[in-house]
């Protein structure tokens, strides 16, 4: 089917629910068996259905039929949060003792529980440069385990060689974990490029409203025991109610998914000629960094990016933001709304050098509104500014 046809149709199951077309959110905790051999059978792991509502319901197991199929896996989890989802990931792969290596362009949150919980508990962690490629092969340890990689990486999006990275990774017997919020299941086939666990904030695009928090795991069937015995150790489990908005949110992705597209990519291409703009780090952009590894490995572009401005004193960049209608200020992104915010590399940036000659550095989300009211928008900005 295409893809259009599989958005409108998976996770739907209107026979079980009295014709209702729209999965319903079943709110449970307990869950009853029908008699004393379905209940022993839930005892020894053998019943097919959720046993407890820590372990999922009908709107859970619905939703994550469908995001196994988007994501092209054989089973799909999902989580209470994007960081859930990280950190089951990560913790399904390593015992102490293990090294991993991971991406200097990593999610920020993610490097905390790096930095703070893994090592805590043994696990050593070495931080690399995203574009190494397959020069990573040189980093990996004999107790190397897993290779995190995000691409593009968070703030500054490099675009990483996932194959060449795989490739070297399961030569030496590691696991491959992506973050793969950026692309969306649309427009990256994250197995297919090498990527073991593949993993999605979906709080932000497959949500595309702005009204939940949630994280999805996506692996082949050899993994999915691993990761669903740790997702559910950690207590990670979503909300119904968040389920059944994120199926609501599957319905429009690809939709959502091209205006975003479109309108991210014209603002782009407006900010690159701007005179106050140093550099636009956008990988689907002619000539930007990592554009031929992103022609190569996806077929299509969210609206998140980021500029860097000229150097500016700070007064100017508080006018800039300040002044600012349509662009919202504020944390995470893929909904409806355009946001816009500054950004610090100083603290989420150890393996390599982060750029010392711009100014400001500003990530934008290009949302659903009209795309010549947010250039009106940024126009006056910088007029400010």
């Amino acid at each position: 089917m295409h893809i259009d046809t599989q958005l409108s149709e998976l996770g739907t199951a209107p026979e079980e629910f009295g014709g209702v077309v729209n999965m319903p959110p079943c709110r449970a905790s307990t869950i009853l068996f029908k008699n004393l051999k379905d209940f022993e059978a839930g005892e020894r792991g053998e019943w097919p259905l959720p046993t407890y509502g820590r372990y999922g319901n009908p709107t859970q197991v619905a939703l994550e039929e469908a995001l196994a199929k988007l994501c092209k896996a054989d089973h799909a989890i999902v989580t209470a949060s994007g960081l859930a989802a990280i950190v089951a990931g990560i913790s399904s792969c390593v015992s102490a003792g293990d090294h991993i290596l991971v991406t200097d362009a990593i999610y920020g949150p993610a490097r905390r529980y790096c930095d703070h919980e893994l090592k805590k508990f043994g696990v050593e962690v070495t931080y690399y440069d995203p574009t190494i490629g397959g020069g990573i092969a040189s980093l990996i340890q004999k107790n190397t385990k897993l290779v995190y990689v995000e691409s593009p990486g968070s703030l500054t999006f490099e675009m990483q060689d996932v194959p060449a990275i795989a490739a070297a990774a399961h030569k030496a017997g590691a696991l491959v974990m992506a973050d793969c919020t950026w692309a969306t299941p649309l427009f990256f086939d994250a197995h297919a490029h090498g990527v073991d666990i593949i993993m999605h904030s979906a709080t932000k695009y497959i949500a595309g409203h702005s009204d939940l928090v949630m994280g999805v795991l996506a692996c082949k069937a050899q993994l999915y025991k691993g990761l669903l015995r740790t997702v559910r150790n950690l207590g990670a489990c979503p909300a119904a109610d968040n389920c059944a908005l994120a199926l609501r949110g599957l319905r429009t992705l690809s939709l959502r998914m091209a205006r975003h597209q479109e309108s991210g990519l014209k603002v782009a291409h407006w900010l690159k000629a701007r005179p106050e703009v140093a550099q636009v780090l956008h990988p689907a952009l002619p000539g930007a960094p990592g554009h031929d590894l992103w022609k190569r490995d996806m077929t299509g572009t969210p609206s998140l990016f980021s500029a860097w401005l000229k150097p500016i004193n700070h007064a100017s960049l508080e006018k800039f933001f300040d002044s600012l209608h349509h662009f919202g200020l504020g944390y995470s992104w893929g909904g409806f709304e355009s946001l816009a915010i500054p950004c610090k590399l100083d603290k989420v940036r150890t393996a390599c050098p982060t750029q010392k000659d711009f100014g400001p550095l500003i990530r934008f989300h290009i949302g659903l509104e009209n795309v010549e009211d947010l250039i009106g928008d940024l126009e006056k900005g910088f007029g400010r500014l």
